[in-house]
């Protein structure tokens, strides 16, 4: 079997791990037998993958990530330098809880900010934009910008990236001016016009 992805020789691959053609897995990284990584990922420096962790096409994960256990990323993820997953909400060192792993689903399309952490079990909808330093302790709606410690919502983000021009609350519709994309908030959540 030929390999078509990039893998720095500090990098550890357990055997089993699928990995996607054109992924690019940079220093010291660990990717554990179970693996199951996308297309067109970019692994940064220091990064562990667990074995039940899945990672869609895509997705860019920056130096000292971990993504552990019943972690799932959708396409086009954007993990910033040090952010944390978790996978256990009452973790002790004394008591064994890998049983009692929760998944945590980050949907397409999201970023998730430098040093923020997402606490187990919640849901995080698509091309949401948590911001640095946020910590994410309940789901979180698609395309709404999240920053605080615990997070809350202070505005809407579009697929490229840029605050909306929308209320929090209500109804309203905007069209970025980067992509021309229509966005309509309507019942408390945003919809793409085509």
């Amino acid at each position: 079997m030929v390999q078509n992805y990039t893998v720095h020789q500090t990098a550890i691959i357990d055997k089993g791990a699928v990995i996607g053609e054109d992924s690019r897995i940079w220093h010291w990284v660990h990717v554990c037998g179970g693996a199951k990584i996308g297309k067109g990922v970019s692994l940064g420096q220091n990064v562990f993958v667990g074995n039940q962790v899945t990672i869609g096409d895509q997705c860019k994960i920056q130096n000292n990530v971990s993504v552990y256990d019943n972690v799932h990323l959708e396409d086009g993820v954007f993990c910033g330098p040090s952010m944390v997953f978790t996978n256990v909400y009452n973790p002790r060192a004394l008591i064994e809880r890998k049983s009692e792993y929760k998944d945590t689903l980050v949907k397409k399309g999201t970023s998730l900010g430098a040093n923020c952490t997402i606490v187990c079990g919640v849901t995080i909808g698509e091309y949401a934009f948590i911001g640095a330093g946020a910590v994410i302790n309940k789901d979180v709606k698609p395309y709404a910008l999240m920053v605080g410690v615990p997070a809350k919502q202070i505005g809407w983000m579009s697929q490229y990236g840029e605050k909306l021009d929308l209320p929090l609350e209500g109804e309203g519709q905007t069209t970025c001016p980067y992509t021309e994309k229509t966005y309509q908030l309507k019942g408390g959540l945003i919809s793409v016009i085509e």
